[in-house]
Protein backbone atom coordinates (compact mmCIF):
# COMPACT_ATOMS: atom_id res chain seq x y z
CA UNK A 1 0.00 0.00 0.00
CA UNK A 2 1.36 3.02 -0.94
CA UNK A 3 1.85 5.67 1.41
CA UNK A 4 -0.50 8.55 0.32
CA UNK A 5 -2.99 5.17 0.64
CA UNK A 6 -1.90 4.42 3.94
CA UNK A 7 -2.85 8.43 4.85
CA UNK A 8 -6.49 8.61 3.49
CA UNK A 9 -7.04 5.04 5.23
CA UNK A 10 -5.57 6.38 8.58
CA UNK A 11 -7.65 9.83 7.79
CA UNK A 12 -10.74 7.67 7.35
CA UNK A 13 -10.42 6.21 10.83
CA UNK A 14 -10.06 9.48 12.52
CA UNK A 15 -12.86 10.44 10.87
CA UNK A 16 -15.07 7.48 12.19
CA UNK A 17 -13.81 7.74 15.51
CA UNK A 18 -14.43 11.61 16.15
CA UNK A 19 -17.36 10.60 17.71
CA UNK A 20 -16.90 6.48 18.47
CA UNK A 21 -18.26 7.24 14.85
CA UNK A 22 -18.85 5.76 11.47
CA UNK A 23 -18.65 6.35 7.91
CA UNK A 24 -21.89 7.69 6.54
CA UNK A 25 -23.33 10.87 4.49
CA UNK A 26 -23.26 14.72 5.86
CA UNK A 27 -26.86 16.30 6.77
CA UNK A 28 -25.56 20.04 5.04
CA UNK A 29 -28.52 21.58 5.86
CA UNK A 30 -29.05 21.01 9.65
CA UNK A 31 -27.94 24.50 10.54
CA UNK A 32 -31.17 25.78 8.49
CA UNK A 33 -33.64 23.73 10.91
CA UNK A 34 -35.00 25.08 13.94
CA UNK A 35 -33.36 23.55 16.82
CA UNK A 36 -35.76 21.96 19.41
CA UNK A 37 -33.08 20.67 21.68
CA UNK A 38 -31.13 24.10 21.89
CA UNK A 39 -32.11 24.87 25.50
CA UNK A 40 -31.74 21.13 27.00
CA UNK A 41 -29.49 20.71 30.03
CA UNK A 42 -28.10 17.36 28.77
CA UNK A 43 -24.97 17.58 31.41
CA UNK A 44 -27.37 17.31 34.55
CA UNK A 45 -26.90 14.59 36.40
CA UNK A 46 -29.73 12.58 38.70
CA UNK A 47 -30.50 14.22 41.67
CA UNK A 48 -28.89 11.09 44.04
CA UNK A 49 -25.34 10.15 44.62
CA UNK A 50 -24.81 6.13 44.75
CA UNK A 51 -21.33 6.66 44.62
CA UNK A 52 -18.57 5.61 44.73
CA UNK A 53 -19.24 1.87 43.71
CA UNK A 54 -16.10 -0.03 43.73
CA UNK A 55 -15.37 -2.92 40.90
CA UNK A 56 -13.74 -5.47 41.43
CA UNK A 57 -10.06 -4.61 40.83
CA UNK A 58 -11.21 -1.42 43.21
CA UNK A 59 -11.64 1.30 40.68
CA UNK A 60 -14.50 4.15 41.93
CA UNK A 61 -17.55 4.30 39.53
CA UNK A 62 -19.90 7.08 39.59
CA UNK A 63 -23.27 6.08 40.33
CA UNK A 64 -26.46 8.35 40.27
CA UNK A 65 -30.12 7.28 40.79
CA UNK A 66 -33.76 9.15 39.94
CA UNK A 67 -36.65 8.21 40.43
CA UNK A 68 -38.52 6.22 43.61
CA UNK A 69 -37.15 3.68 45.15
CA UNK A 70 -39.88 0.97 46.03
CA UNK A 71 -40.85 1.18 41.38
CA UNK A 72 -39.05 -1.02 39.07
CA UNK A 73 -35.42 -0.20 38.42
CA UNK A 74 -33.96 -0.16 34.97
CA UNK A 75 -30.00 0.38 35.15
CA UNK A 76 -28.66 2.22 31.98
CA UNK A 77 -25.32 1.77 30.57
CA UNK A 78 -23.46 3.96 28.17
CA UNK A 79 -21.37 3.64 25.42
CA UNK A 80 -17.64 4.14 24.00
CA UNK A 81 -16.06 7.24 25.38
CA UNK A 82 -19.26 8.94 26.68
CA UNK A 83 -21.15 9.04 30.16
CA UNK A 84 -24.26 8.23 32.17
CA UNK A 85 -25.69 11.53 30.58
CA UNK A 86 -26.07 10.16 27.12
CA UNK A 87 -29.18 8.97 28.97
CA UNK A 88 -30.33 12.43 30.29
CA UNK A 89 -33.50 12.16 28.33
CA UNK A 90 -34.53 8.52 29.85
CA UNK A 91 -34.12 9.49 33.48
CA UNK A 92 -35.65 12.95 33.09
CA UNK A 93 -39.05 11.18 31.45
CA UNK A 94 -38.95 7.82 32.84
CA UNK A 95 -38.08 8.56 36.69
CA UNK A 96 -41.92 9.08 37.34
CA UNK A 97 -42.50 5.55 36.75
CA UNK A 98 -39.14 3.69 37.01
CA UNK A 99 -36.10 3.76 39.15
CA UNK A 100 -33.65 4.78 36.99
CA UNK A 101 -29.86 3.90 38.34
CA UNK A 102 -26.87 5.50 35.72
CA UNK A 103 -22.99 5.31 35.90
CA UNK A 104 -19.93 5.83 34.53
CA UNK A 105 -17.41 3.37 33.54
CA UNK A 106 -14.15 3.22 34.49
CA UNK A 107 -11.74 6.19 32.91
CA UNK A 108 -15.09 7.68 31.60
CA UNK A 109 -17.16 10.43 32.78
CA UNK A 110 -17.25 10.94 36.86
CA UNK A 111 -15.28 7.70 37.09
CA UNK A 112 -11.79 7.34 38.28
CA UNK A 113 -9.17 5.91 35.93
CA UNK A 114 -8.93 2.18 36.31
CA UNK A 115 -6.67 0.41 38.50
CA UNK A 116 -3.99 -0.80 36.77
CA UNK A 117 -4.72 0.86 33.44
CA UNK A 118 -7.45 -2.36 32.40
CA UNK A 119 -9.76 -1.09 30.07
CA UNK A 120 -10.69 -4.47 28.50
CA UNK A 121 -14.50 -5.29 27.30
CA UNK A 122 -14.09 -7.81 30.73
CA UNK A 123 -13.57 -5.02 33.06
CA UNK A 124 -16.49 -2.92 31.52
CA UNK A 125 -18.47 -6.39 32.37
CA UNK A 126 -17.14 -6.36 36.15
CA UNK A 127 -18.00 -2.30 36.48
CA UNK A 128 -22.03 -3.49 35.27
CA UNK A 129 -21.47 -6.41 37.65
CA UNK A 130 -20.64 -4.32 40.71
CA UNK A 131 -23.53 -1.22 39.72
CA UNK A 132 -26.29 -4.14 39.85
CA UNK A 133 -24.55 -4.80 43.47
CA UNK A 134 -25.46 -2.00 44.85
CA UNK A 135 -28.20 -1.81 43.54
CA UNK A 136 -28.96 -4.68 45.75
CA UNK A 137 -31.23 -7.43 45.31
CA UNK A 138 -34.18 -6.07 43.21
CA UNK A 139 -35.05 -7.23 39.86
CA UNK A 140 -33.73 -5.30 36.90
CA UNK A 141 -33.64 -4.25 33.43
CA UNK A 142 -30.52 -3.41 32.24
CA UNK A 143 -30.11 -0.99 29.06
CA UNK A 144 -26.82 -1.03 27.21
CA UNK A 145 -25.69 1.28 24.33
CA UNK A 146 -23.16 0.03 21.83
CA UNK A 147 -20.17 -0.81 24.28
CA UNK A 148 -21.94 -0.76 27.36
CA UNK A 149 -24.46 -3.34 25.76
CA UNK A 150 -21.39 -5.38 24.44
CA UNK A 151 -20.56 -5.17 28.33
CA UNK A 152 -23.75 -7.00 29.50
CA UNK A 153 -22.44 -9.82 26.99
CA UNK A 154 -18.84 -9.85 28.95
CA UNK A 155 -21.22 -10.32 32.33
CA UNK A 156 -23.28 -12.59 30.73
CA UNK A 157 -19.74 -14.65 29.96
CA UNK A 158 -18.53 -14.13 32.88
CA UNK A 159 -21.85 -14.35 35.86
CA UNK A 160 -24.55 -16.22 33.65
CA UNK A 161 -26.19 -16.74 36.98
CA UNK A 162 -27.37 -12.85 36.99
CA UNK A 163 -29.82 -13.58 34.10
CA UNK A 164 -32.59 -14.07 35.39
CA UNK A 165 -32.18 -12.78 38.99
CA UNK A 166 -31.28 -9.77 39.49
CA UNK A 167 -31.34 -9.23 35.59
CA UNK A 168 -34.28 -9.51 34.63
CA UNK A 169 -34.54 -8.36 31.14
CA UNK A 170 -31.97 -6.82 28.90
CA UNK A 171 -32.24 -4.03 25.73
CA UNK A 172 -29.69 -3.87 23.23
CA UNK A 173 -29.05 -0.37 21.56
CA UNK A 174 -26.89 -0.07 18.83
CA UNK A 175 -24.88 -2.90 19.15
CA UNK A 176 -23.45 -6.54 17.93
CA UNK A 177 -22.23 -9.68 19.81
CA UNK A 178 -19.04 -8.96 17.24
CA UNK A 179 -16.89 -6.52 15.35
CA UNK A 180 -18.84 -3.60 16.90
CA UNK A 181 -15.91 -1.85 15.32
CA UNK A 182 -15.92 -3.13 12.03
CA UNK A 183 -19.06 -0.95 11.46
CA UNK A 184 -17.45 2.44 11.76
CA UNK A 185 -14.14 0.65 10.13
CA UNK A 186 -14.93 -1.65 7.29
CA UNK A 187 -12.31 -3.27 5.95
CA UNK A 188 -9.96 -1.11 7.51
CA UNK A 189 -9.41 -3.23 10.46
CA UNK A 190 -8.25 -6.31 8.43
CA UNK A 191 -5.53 -4.12 6.93
CA UNK A 192 -4.27 -2.70 10.59
CA UNK A 193 -3.61 -5.80 11.72
CA UNK A 194 -0.99 -7.43 8.83
CA UNK A 195 0.55 -4.03 7.26
CA UNK A 196 0.45 -1.52 10.39
CA UNK A 197 1.51 -3.30 13.41
CA UNK A 198 -0.57 -4.24 15.98
CA UNK A 199 -4.21 -2.99 16.72
CA UNK A 200 -3.13 -1.21 20.20
CA UNK A 201 -0.66 0.73 17.88
CA UNK A 202 -3.32 1.23 15.64
CA UNK A 203 -5.49 2.47 17.81
CA UNK A 204 -2.93 4.94 19.18
CA UNK A 205 -2.71 6.24 15.50
CA UNK A 206 -6.79 6.97 16.03
CA UNK A 207 -6.32 8.69 19.68
CA UNK A 208 -3.59 10.96 17.55
CA UNK A 209 -5.85 11.72 14.92
CA UNK A 210 -8.80 12.13 16.85
CA UNK A 211 -6.93 14.95 18.58
CA UNK A 212 -5.95 16.59 15.92
CA UNK A 213 -9.23 16.75 14.13
CA UNK A 214 -11.21 17.69 17.81
CA UNK A 215 -8.33 21.06 17.74
CA UNK A 216 -9.58 21.99 14.42
CA UNK A 217 -12.52 24.37 13.83
CA UNK A 218 -15.78 23.34 15.95
CA UNK A 219 -17.51 23.41 13.11
CA UNK A 220 -15.14 20.74 11.46
CA UNK A 221 -15.87 18.48 14.64
CA UNK A 222 -19.25 18.10 14.27
CA UNK A 223 -19.80 17.96 10.45
CA UNK A 224 -18.42 14.97 10.66
CA UNK A 225 -19.64 13.54 13.87
CA UNK A 226 -23.24 14.67 11.82
CA UNK A 227 -22.18 12.84 8.91
CA UNK A 228 -20.58 9.72 10.86
CA UNK A 229 -23.07 9.43 13.67
CA UNK A 230 -26.23 10.60 13.25
CA UNK A 231 -29.77 10.37 11.55
CA UNK A 232 -30.91 13.54 9.17
CA UNK A 233 -33.04 14.69 12.00
CA UNK A 234 -30.55 14.78 14.64
CA UNK A 235 -30.49 17.85 16.83
CA UNK A 236 -27.61 20.20 16.07
CA UNK A 237 -27.45 20.53 20.15
CA UNK A 238 -26.89 16.34 20.42
CA UNK A 239 -24.57 16.40 17.84
CA UNK A 240 -22.28 19.29 19.63
CA UNK A 241 -22.61 17.38 23.04
CA UNK A 242 -20.98 14.44 22.12
CA UNK A 243 -18.71 15.55 20.42
CA UNK A 244 -17.48 17.47 23.58
CA UNK A 245 -18.24 14.00 25.09
CA UNK A 246 -15.85 12.29 22.92
CA UNK A 247 -12.96 15.31 22.76
CA UNK A 248 -12.93 14.95 27.03
CA UNK A 249 -12.51 11.22 27.08
CA UNK A 250 -9.06 10.47 28.29
CA UNK A 251 -6.11 9.11 25.85
CA UNK A 252 -5.92 5.55 27.39
CA UNK A 253 -9.33 5.30 26.30
CA UNK A 254 -8.94 5.71 22.70
CA UNK A 255 -5.89 3.43 22.67
CA UNK A 256 -6.05 0.18 25.57
CA UNK A 257 -10.32 0.83 24.80
CA UNK A 258 -10.40 0.94 21.08
CA UNK A 259 -8.00 -1.97 20.86
CA UNK A 260 -10.18 -4.19 23.32
CA UNK A 261 -13.14 -3.39 20.82
CA UNK A 262 -11.42 -4.52 18.04
CA UNK A 263 -10.24 -7.76 19.25
CA UNK A 264 -13.69 -8.61 21.23
CA UNK A 265 -16.35 -11.42 20.27
CA UNK A 266 -18.72 -12.39 22.54
CA UNK A 267 -20.85 -14.52 20.79
CA UNK A 268 -20.21 -17.54 22.62
CA UNK A 269 -22.06 -15.36 25.46
CA UNK A 270 -25.74 -14.43 23.95
CA UNK A 271 -26.60 -17.92 24.39
CA UNK A 272 -26.32 -17.35 28.60
CA UNK A 273 -28.87 -14.28 28.41
CA UNK A 274 -31.88 -16.51 28.41
CA UNK A 275 -34.40 -13.68 29.98
CA UNK A 276 -36.19 -11.43 27.35
CA UNK A 277 -34.02 -9.30 25.71
CA UNK A 278 -35.40 -6.28 22.98
CA UNK A 279 -33.01 -5.04 20.34
CA UNK A 280 -33.15 -1.54 19.37
CA UNK A 281 -31.41 0.24 16.32
CA UNK A 282 -31.58 3.30 14.69
CA UNK A 283 -32.58 2.84 10.69
CA UNK A 284 -29.77 4.92 10.03
CA UNK A 285 -27.37 3.67 11.99
CA UNK A 286 -23.69 3.05 10.17
CA UNK A 287 -21.91 1.85 13.35
CA UNK A 288 -23.98 -1.27 14.62
CA UNK A 289 -26.30 -1.42 10.92
CA UNK A 290 -29.72 -2.58 11.42
CA UNK A 291 -28.58 -6.53 9.54
CA UNK A 292 -26.18 -6.97 12.68
CA UNK A 293 -29.11 -5.89 15.15
CA UNK A 294 -31.06 -8.89 13.03
CA UNK A 295 -28.34 -11.23 13.74
CA UNK A 296 -28.15 -10.45 17.40
CA UNK A 297 -31.96 -10.66 17.68
CA UNK A 298 -31.60 -13.66 15.93
CA UNK A 299 -29.30 -15.31 18.38
CA UNK A 300 -30.63 -13.97 21.40
CA UNK A 301 -32.42 -17.00 23.08
CA UNK A 302 -35.60 -14.48 23.38
CA UNK A 303 -34.78 -11.58 21.56
CA UNK A 304 -36.66 -9.71 19.31
CA UNK A 305 -35.75 -6.50 16.93
CA UNK A 306 -37.44 -3.06 16.96
CA UNK A 307 -36.15 -0.23 14.56
CA UNK A 308 -36.65 3.45 14.94
CA UNK A 309 -36.36 5.06 11.70
CA UNK A 310 -34.55 7.94 10.92
CA UNK A 311 -32.61 7.61 13.89
CA UNK A 312 -28.64 6.94 13.93
CA UNK A 313 -26.47 5.44 16.31
CA UNK A 314 -28.11 7.45 19.37
CA UNK A 315 -31.53 6.65 19.05
CA UNK A 316 -31.95 7.50 22.67
CA UNK A 317 -31.60 11.21 21.99
CA UNK A 318 -32.22 11.58 18.78
CA UNK A 319 -35.62 10.19 18.69
CA UNK A 320 -36.21 10.44 22.64
CA UNK A 321 -39.95 10.46 22.94
CA UNK A 322 -40.56 7.27 20.58
CA UNK A 323 -37.29 5.41 22.36
CA UNK A 324 -39.15 6.21 25.78
CA UNK A 325 -42.33 4.65 24.80
CA UNK A 326 -41.19 1.58 23.53
CA UNK A 327 -38.53 1.40 26.50
CA UNK A 328 -40.98 1.82 28.72
CA UNK A 329 -43.50 -0.97 27.24
CA UNK A 330 -40.93 -3.66 27.57
CA UNK A 331 -40.15 -2.48 31.00
CA UNK A 332 -43.61 -2.84 32.15
CA UNK A 333 -43.43 -6.35 30.63
CA UNK A 334 -40.67 -7.45 32.37
CA UNK A 335 -40.74 -6.11 35.57
CA UNK A 336 -43.96 -6.49 36.17
CA UNK A 337 -44.70 -9.15 39.70
CA UNK A 338 -44.12 -12.51 38.58
CA UNK A 339 -47.01 -13.28 39.72
CA UNK A 340 -49.04 -11.32 37.50
CA UNK A 341 -46.67 -13.19 34.77
CA UNK A 342 -47.70 -16.38 35.74
CA UNK A 343 -51.28 -16.00 35.94
CA UNK A 344 -51.29 -13.93 32.89
CA UNK A 345 -49.60 -16.46 30.44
Amino acid sequence: MSRKRTALVTAGIAAGAVAGGVIGRTVLNARRRQDPEADERLSELPPEDLGPVRSFDGTELAVRAAGDPSRPTIVFVHGFSLDMTTWHYQWTGLSDRFRCVLFDFRSHGRSARAAAGDLSPQAFGHDLAAVLRAVGDKRALVVGHSMGAMSMLALAEAQPELFGDPVAGVVFVGSAASDLVRGAFGSVTELLRPRFGSLRQAAGRVNRLRRYVLSSPADVAQMIARATQFGPDASPHLVRYVVGLAARAPSEVWTDGLAGLMEMDLRHAVQHIAVPALVLVGEQDRMTPPASSVALAGELPQGRLEVIERAGHFPMMEAHQEFNGRLASFADEVLRPRRSRRKSA
